[in-house]
């Protein structure tokens, strides 16, 4: 585990998720696949959890609606 890379915060995740949404413009979880590609490649090289990205992606979505 010393030899992995830091994982993402939850805070620079959900600033990653933000920014993918405006970038994206998305507005419904339907968009959430692309909102997920664009999140995960911002935090590239930042190890992040699939698993919380996908769980704040629908948060934030959610809350467009």
């Amino acid at each position: 585990e010393s030899y992995l890379p830091q994982a993402a915060s939850p805070e620079q995740i959900e600033q990653a998720v933000a920014a993918a949404v405006a970038e994206t413009g998305a507005t419904s979880r339907k968009e959430m696949g692309a909102v997920m590609k664009a999140t995960m490649a911002l935090l590239a090289g930042k190890n992040p959890d699939g698993r919380v990205v996908s769980e704040t992606v629908k948060k934030k979505l959610a809350g467009q609606s």
